[in-house]
Parts: structure tokens; sequence; C-alpha cells
């Protein structure tokens, strides 16, 4: 996280919702050796939980076999800033994105729980493609899920922390920061840049 507080200002609840409309991130846990190990994962805030699962064979799993502390890292928006874009002088590069970090322990779930959490999972992201008819799991042969749920594992972790950096040129004077998010959207480089442009003209309310 940004050390600035100017950036660190969003409440608890939109960090939550920002991680919880994202819904992918990297998972991150240290080993007994202390190396960080790390894997790119969907997952599902249920509550004061994360829930996702993991292909057996990651390396992580066998430390949730009983609770560790960990960490999911979530990115948003992101791009660079020229400092051209300002109309002020004496600026320099910088790039602007959204970032959470949720933290707490994480542990295995039971077996049995796996259906469930995969059929949760696919509920969520189904959703989103509305008006295409949702995806069931039992659409699949029998046989055919029992093989894939062989070769994966359900967990959960409790969120103890939330961290949020929301660097969207707060620290500049508001013409300035408008300026560059004009500047920003007129490159037409795609969605992304142009929703952070948006943040930065719109930004979230403080805390």
């Amino acid at each position: 996280m940004h050390p600035n507080p100017i950036y660190r200002k969003a409440s608890r609840q939109q960090n939550l919702d920002f991680a919880k409309a994202t819904g992918f991130g990297i998972l991150a846990a240290a080993d007994d050796g202390g190396a960080p190990l790390m894997s790119h994962i969907p997952f599902l805030i249920e509550g004061d939980d994360v829930i996702f699962h993991l292909v057996r064979s990651n390396p992580i799993v066998p430390l949730l076999k009983g609770p560790r502390q960990v960490r999911f890292a979530i990115s948003g928006p992101h791009g660079y800033i020229s400092p051209d874009w300002y109309g002020i002088e004496d600026q320099v590069p910088t790039w602007n994105y959204v970032a959470v970090h949720l933290t707490g322990p994480a542990e295995l779930l039971p077996q049995d729980d796996l259906l469930g959490v995969l059929d949760r999972l696919s509920d969520r992201f189904e959703a989103d493609l509305a008006p295409k008819p949702v995806w069931k799991s039992d659409k699949m042969p029998e046989q055919a899920m029992t093989r894939l749920m062989r070769m994966i594992v359900p967990a959960r972790m409790r969120i103890e922390t939330v961290d949020g950096t929301w660097k969207l040129a707060q620290n500049k004077p508001e013409a300035a920061r408008i300026a560059a998010a004009d500047a920003m959207q007129a490159t037409g480089f795609g969605t992304e840049l142009a929703t952070l442009a948006g943040l930065m003209r719109d930004l979230p309310p403080d805390e």
C-alpha cells in the first residue's frame, strides 16, 4: 500500500465493494522457509470470508491444512500519467492505480464443500453475462465432474484487515487532476484507462 495517507481515505466498505466487484486477485502466502508463494485466482466474498479454490498440486495447498496468514492483492484500473497532461510546471511522470489488500487466516474447507463453492463462484460470474442463460454444473456429465473435482480443493480466508490505495492524483490541484484525466481518456487506449480517468474526475468520497 502507498504510504501517503491522501491515497488511503477509502472506507473499509468501499475497498471491500471494489474487491467483491473485481473477483480476481493474487493470493500470497509464505512457506515455512519464509519464501513468498503467489497464485492468481478468482474468489467470492461472503460476509467476512473470502471463498476460493486451488488446484490440489498448488504449493500453497499444504500450507492451508491449518490456519495460515495469507493476503489477497486485488488490482484495479491503472495507467501511466505524463507530466505534460497536468498543464502546470515542475511535474514528473507517475502511475495512478487502485489496489486493495485483504489479509487474514486461511485454511482448507472440507472436500464435501467443493461443489457448493464451485456453484457459488460460477453463479457470481455468470450473473455478469446476463441475459445469457446461467451455466450450471449439472450440465456436466457426473463422471467428468467428479474427475475434475478430484483435482481441486476448496478454501476460505477470514478477512481481518482491509487496506486500499486509490492513487488518483489527489495531491494535485483539481484543475490539473481533471486535465490529466481528460488527456488520458483522449489517448483512446481502452476501457481500463477510461475507467481510471473517470475515477480521477469523480474521486470516491472519503470515509
